[in-house]
């Protein structure tokens, strides 16, 4: 019984002894790492742990420091793959050699393809190709650290099971490249929706932007940015109990989206008009509760169809016949919601839509699709529809977004990645940036210089992606302001010797923010990275 005791203790401490050796989460199952280049892996182990690293036939010995860190360089491969590589007891299959790309920047980047099937349905359908993997990088923040690991992520090969979630401007990049070359793609995706370019840059990077440096410190006290969300978690709480409280529609005995309410006191307006939204003068912020009567043929009753909304500011819970369907809690994605079988009925129909306005404009954005689609017909919903204001609020409470702060990002998602190699950058940035265009040509630079020294490439190429054409012809002032940033832009790209412009205005449409045509622009992007690797 001892002997058995003591062998049980031994493999308790080869299992805790094992389980010492870690590496960073992007080092992981279906990685692809950059041919032609020195290849470094690294990671943590107990102190002093002597371990090896087994590669291609052969194995490097290493030992971590006093503080358990290793890391090993090893030769450069050229593409191929599948191949494993063992890291002490840690075993990593499917690993490919090829081109890898970092792809970043704001939401434009981050748009995933699922957001894009109104224009590439069938091809997206059509495509998988296990040589194009995807990264996302976690969405995180640090404002004091330059972090040496991220949160767990996995690698996502392009299959049809995974594709949605793709950066939809990478996925078509790396299409196009693949083509070209026939050499596996991997795309780290570090991103993140309306964060400008000082998020990005390190703090030695901004030292000559004393007011950014000044921002970032005022974040630095983890307890004071706690504070900021607990104050305004309450904030939101409050703001949003006396919406539901003072909102009729929800808090009375008959539901304003019950298909047999009574609206016929409500007014008529045009769906477009900026009239129903206001008290005269002023946006109304709060709750608006719209609806539309449409009548549906026999051989649509009853069949499963898809409501098309368009785009709504700010957000939107919808019912049909009294049964919600769906709601979106911000305004740039498409309404897309789907209808179940059994709910529409031969003749009239009803569908609701409380809008909930956070203080600007509430309203329905033109020149986007308002239908029902069932049996291959369509019932258009443009025109007419019956309103009534629900609840009048103050301007909801304006949140903190730490993720636009100075440094912030580059610490907890770039300075993660400093040890890996790259083909090159992709990045799609600038629209938060528009209001501060007169320095950006700057930070840009600077941020480019940053992340050669991260990575430790002076000629890492930059593929820097024009800001679209956005907003309509009569907002001159905008337009304006827009394409002021495009020069800076160019300017940055001009001055650069391993800079690309990457042409995308004429791809822009006026009344969304995340244009469609992704493709065109992943050709165009292909198309410089394709220079640089003949």
């Amino acid at each position: 019984m001892k002997k058995l005791a003591v062998i049980s203790l031994l493999a308790l401490m080869c299992v805790q002894a094992a389980a010492a050796v870690r590496l960073p989460a992007i080092l992981s199952d279906g990685m692809v790492i950059q041919r032609n280049e020195p290849i470094r892996i690294w990671g943590w182990a107990d102190s002093h742990e002597k371990l090896s690293v087994c590669w291609q036939d052969t194995c490097y010995p290493v030992a971590a420091d006093k503080d358990g860190k290793w890391e090993l360089t090893m030769p450069a491969s050229e593409a191929g793959g599948p191949f494993t590589m063992t890291v002490g007891d840690i075993e990593l299959k499917d690993i490919l050699i090829g081109d890898v790309f970092l792809c970043s920047g704001q939401s434009n980047m981050e748009l995933p393809v699922r957001r894009v099937l109104d224009m590439f349905a069938d091809e997206v359908a059509e495509y998988e190709n296990n040589s194009i993997r995807h990264y996302i990088v976690p969405k995180v923040f640090d404002f004091n650290t330059e972090m040496e690991d991220t949160p767990a992520s996995s690698w996502k090969p392009c299959t049809q099971e995974n594709v949605m979630e793709f950066s939809a401007l990478a996925y078509f990049f790396a299409k196009e490249l693949y083509k070209s070359t026939g050499i596996p793609i991997g795309l780290v995706n570090a991103s993140w929706g309306g964060t400008p370019v000082e998020a990005w840059m390190s703090e030695d990077a901004l030292l000559s932007f004393p007011k950014h440096i000044n921002e970032k410190r005022i974040y630095e006290d983890q307890e004071y940015c706690k504070l900021i969300k607990t104050l305004e978690g309450q904030a939101f709480h409050r703001w949003n109990t006396s919406l539901y409280d003072g909102d009729p529609g929800y808090s009375g005995e008959v539901k304003w989206y019950d298909p047999d309410f009574d609206d016929k006191d409500w007014n008529s307006v045009d769906m477009f008009s900026k009239d129903w939204g206001n008290d005269g003068l002023n946006p109304t912020g709060g709750s608006h509760w719209l609806r539309k009567s449409f009548k549906v043929e026999r051989r649509m009753a009853g069949q499963e169809a898809v409501l098309r909304l368009g785009c709504i500011v700010d957000a939107d819970s919808v019912y049909v016949n009294g049964q919600f369907v769906g709601t979106t809690g911000y305004q740039y994605p498409p309404r897309i919601y789907n209808i179940p079988a059994g709910l529409l009925k031969e003749g009239e129909n009803n569908v609701t839509v409380r809008i909930i306005s956070n203080g600007g404009q509430p309203g329905f954005v033109q020149d986007k699709p308002y239908k029902i689609v069932c049996c291959k017909k369509e019932i258009k919903l443009e025109g007419k529809w019956k309103y009534h204001l629900g609840a009048p609020m103050p301007q909801a409470p304006s949140m903190m977004f730490f993720c636009y702060k100075p440094v912030c990002l580059y610490n907890a998602m770039i300075s993660p990645l400093k040890n890996l190699r790259f083909q090159a950058v992709l990045w799609y940035q600038g629209e938060s940036n528009v209001d501060s265009r007169n320095e950006y040509a700057d930070l840009l630079t600077g941020m480019m210089r940053d992340w050669r020294r991260t990575f430790a490439d002076q000629n890492l190429p930059f593929y820097i992606v024009e800001l679209a054409d956005f907003l309509h012809k009569k907002d001159e002032a905008g337009r304006a302001a827009w394409q002021e940033m495009r020069e800076q832009q160019a300017k940055a790209a001009k001055a650069d010797p391993h800079a690309s412009l990457i042409k995308n205005r004429d791809l822009g449409e006026w009344n969304d923010i995340h244009p469609l045509d992704k493709k065109t622009l992943g050709k165009r992007a292909a198309k410089s990275a394709l220079k640089d690797l003949n």
